[in-house]
C-alpha cells in the first residue's frame, strides 16, 4: 500500500486488522449474552456473520463446544481469523470463510446459533433479522449488538453522524418489537458498558491512527480518516448518556 494513495477503505483496512476486536464489545459482554443461550452441545452449529479476525468467536469457542463458521467480507479479516484459529489449535471446529452476511452461502436452517457483534447495522437490523432467520433451525438463537437510543431524547449531533453514516438508530423497545415482528421470541437485551467502546476500541484504534500518521505523512485521506475517527470519539464521551450499543438474543418461533 505504499507505493500508492490509500483510500478510506484501504485504511480501515489497516488500522483495524491488528485490533483483537474490530468494533464495541468486550469478552465479558460476549460471554454475558451467551449466558441467555441454553440448549449448545457437541454437535451444534453457530455461525459468527461479520467476524472479523475473530476476537469474539475465539471467545464463543472457548465457552461452547460446538462447531463454528466465522463469515466476513474481508479476506485480509479471515486470513488473520484462520491463522488465530490454528494458534489456538481450534481447527477441528472453527473455520473462518469470506462471503457476505446480506447473502449467506450457507443452507437453510442449519445453525442453532447465529452472532454478530457490531455489524448488523450495514445492512439493516430488520432486514439483516428476517434474512437470517432462515438460516437457524426451529428454538435456534439469534445474537447481535446493534446502537440504539438508550433515552427518549435524541440528540440533534448525534442523529446527524448516524444518518450521514447511513445509519438508522432506533429505541430498545422498538428494536425489541422488530425482532418478535421478524419471527424470534424476545429472549434478553442489555446495555454494553462505557469501556466497551474506550478500552476495547476507541484506544486501540487511536494507536492504530497514530501509526497510519506516521507511515502516510501529510496523506490528506488519512487526515480526514482520523478525523472522522475523532468525531465519533469526542461525540460519544459528549452524549453516551443517550445511546449505546445493545445486545439483542432472540429465538426462532
Amino acid at each position: 500500500m505504499e507505493n500508492k494513495q490509500p483510500t478510506m477503505l484501504d485504511l480501515i483496512y489497516e488500522s483495524h486488522i491488528g485490533l483483537e476486536r474490530q468494533g464495541i464489545g468486550s469478552p465479558e459482554m460476549t460471554i454475558k449474552a451467551l449466558s441467555f443461550i441454553d440448549n449448545l452441545n457437541n454437535i451444534s452449529k453457530a455461525a459468527d456473520l461479520a467476524c472479523g479476525t475473530g476476537g469474539q468467536t475465539m471467545v464463543l469457542a472457548k465457552n461452547i463446544t460446538g462447531s463454528i463458521i466465522g463469515l466476513d467480507i474481508y479476506p485480509d479479516f479471515i486470513n488473520v481469523f484462520n491463522s488465530n484459529v490454528k494458534k489456538l489449535d481450534l481447527q477441528n471446529r472453527v473455520n473462518g470463510i469470506v462471503g457476505s452476511m446480506e447473502d449467506l452461502p450457507f443452507q437453510k436452517e442449519e445453525f442453532d446459533l447465529i452472532w454478530s457483534e457490531g455489524a448488523i447495522y450495514s445492512i439493516g437490523f430488520e432486514k439483516g433479522l428476517a434474512h437470517w432467520h432462515g438460516f437457524l433451525k426451529k428454538n435456534g438463537y439469534v445474537a447481535v449488538t446493534h446502537h440504539s437510543w438508550l433515552t427518549h431524547e435524541h440528540p440533534a449531533e448525534v442523529e446527524k453522524f448516524w444518518v450521514d453514516a447511513g445509519c438508522s438508530v432506533d429505541t430498545i423497545e422498538s428494536n425489541i418489537s422488530i425482532m418478535q415482528k421478524t419471527g424470534y421470541s424476545f429472549v434478553a437485551s442489555f446495555v454494553l458498558p462505557e469501556k466497551c467502546w474506550t478500552d476495547t476500541y476507541f484506544i486501540p484504534r487511536e494507536a492504530a491512527d497514530k501509526a497510519l500518521l506516521e507511515k502516510y505523512p501529510g496523506n490528506e485521506t488519512v487526515k480526514a480518516y482520523i478525523k472522522e475517527n475523532k468525531i465519533e470519539t469526542e461525540l460519544y464521551s459528549k452524549y453516551n448518556q443517550y445511546y449505546g450499543y445493545v445486545f439483542y438474543i432472540g429465538k426462532k418461533i
